[in-house]
């Protein structure tokens, strides 16, 4: 069955970036399969280096405007969180090429967060709580840093992934465990290419 793959880049840098190599990878790894016409895998990319808008004032008042009361200015605002939001909705693979800086994710990531987590389109609240409406996903996360391993205490951004997809409904996660490159960059590398091959 066809599906389709939405790939997030959230390096900053276009060339000489190990999650881009290794998205290319795992990209290659989920569609290098012999494919007919009728079996044809979409992949949909979102450069977040090329620019992420962060939500403001007026972005936050269009958003909690009911949308048969927003002006066509406010319609203008939400427009790229629209279009990210459709894309989100319309992938059943999402591939998100992780780098850590400083210790937390990139602000252009945080930025694409805040534009597709948005009450009644990929969450709402039900009685017992937040109920997340981005269901039936798949999300691979390569993360990538230098010094920083996952699972340890310097880890501030897996939890937080977990959590946040998690809230508008995406709970089948896998990580493709790339960090810590500064301490063996050979052997981090092989560990991750090797999970991708056994995708």
């Amino acid at each position: 069955m066809a599906k389709n793959i939405l790939r997030l880049d959230a390096s900053m840098r276009k060339t000489g970036s190990y999650s881009r190599e290794l998205s290319n990878k795992l990209i290659k790894q989920l569609t290098g399969k012999k494919q007919s016409s009728e079996n044809q895998n979409k992949v949909t990319i979102r450069d977040l280096a090329d620019g992420i808008p962060f939500i403001d004032e007026n972005w936050i008042k269009a958003n909690f405007t009911a949308v048969a009361e927003r002006t066509s200015k406010q319609h203008k605002c939400l427009a790229t969180s629209d279009i990210l939001v459709e894309e989100l909705n319309d992938a059943d693979l999402i591939i998100i090429g992780l780098p850590i800086y400083n210790f937390g994710v990139p602000a252009a990531f945080k930025a694409w967060i805040d534009q597709v987590v948005r009450s009644k389109l990929t969450f709402r609240y039900g009685d017992n709580g937040p109920i997340g409406l981005v269901n039936n996903k798949k999300a691979y996360i390569i993360i990538v840093s230098g010094g920083t391993k996952i699972d340890s205490e310097l880890d501030f951004i897996s939890n937080y992934l977990r959590h946040v997809l998690s809230f508008i409904g995406i709970t089948d996660i896998s990580f493709i465990d790339s960090s810590g490159l500064g301490q063996d960059e050979a052997k981090t590398l092989a560990h991750a290419n090797n999970h991708i091959e056994r995708i």
